[in-house]
């Protein structure tokens, strides 16, 4: 029997997302997916139909509010939302984010995951609780760069920051309301968004893997959920560095040095 009866995912073209769509197609599940490419989306939707799951792929851009909010509120009941959908600036060189580079981080991961999230929350809170009590579950995928303004990605690592802090803010009172919220901080998954990382990445795994983890953190309740666990410490115990000295590590790391 499948865990949840209807399911939706942003950027679920390609990485976590395709892995997650993947993680929870099965006999009697309907998949909402949006992606921004219309061939890698219906890559997925075939391989998620293979699996025996009903699939109703949308091209759609997550920074177009008006057409996030149609779409979430056209799907009727909802057990599972994730936020996925989010860029880097993809610099392979460890080059700084480039003014535009830096506005489209902010737009795509902070304001594309609020046009996700609070149209999403909405239905949520409007339908009657499932089976297990709960009226859903929300995940938004954060990083566990959001623990660290690290000097080459600074872009990056607050829209993530903001992404985190304000998921982990609103859980307490959703859960209290019957929804479940998780903020999920992933390090390193091989996607394409760390293909073209030429500095050593601890921990990296693959998307199916980092698929298992959040579904099982999202089964769990938790308000968040951050893997590799060392990653996180890792994240946090820098943090606590002069930031001049941080700086200089990780500049050293990302020239391979």
């Amino acid at each position: 029997m499948a865990e949840y009866g209807a399911v939706l995912i942003t950027g679920a073209s390609s990485g976590i997302g395709r892995a997650l769509a993947d993680a929870c197609a099965a006999p009697g599940v309907t998949l909402h997916l949006c992606g921004r490419d219309a061939a890698r989306l219906e890559a997925t939707a075939a391989a998620c139909r293979a699996r025996g799951a009903t699939v109703l792929p949308a091209v759609l851009d997550i920074g177009d509010a008006a057409g996030m909010r149609a779409w979430i509120g056209g799907a009727g009941r909802l057990d599972l939302v994730v936020a996925n959908a989010g860029i880097a600036a993809g610099n392979a060189d460890g080059a700084l984010e480039t003014p535009a580079q830096t506005r489209q981080i902010f737009d795509v991961n902070v304001t594309g995951m609020l046009n996700t999230v609070l149209p999403a929350r909405e239905v949520l809170l409007a339908q009657a609780p499932g089976a297990d009590g709960w009226r859903g579950r929300i995940a938004v995928v954060a990083s566990v760069v959001a623990f660290v303004a690290t000097p080459h990605a600074p872009a990056y690592a607050a829209s993530k920051a903001a992404v985190d802090r304000w998921t982990v803010g609103i859980a307490h009172t959703a859960r209290q309301q019957g929804v479940l919220v998780t903020s999920v901080c992933p390090g390193f998954v091989r996607t394409n968004m760390t293909a073209g990382n030429k500095f050593k990445m601890p921990g990296l795994m693959d998307a199916e893997q980092a698929a298992a983890i959040i579904l099982r953190a999202v089964r769990k309740g938790r308000t968040r959920i951050t893997f590799p666990w060392y990653m996180g410490v890792i994240g946090r115990l820098t943090a606590l560095l002069p930031p001049r000295l941080f700086a200089a590590i990780a500049s050293r790391h990302v020239a391979g040095k």
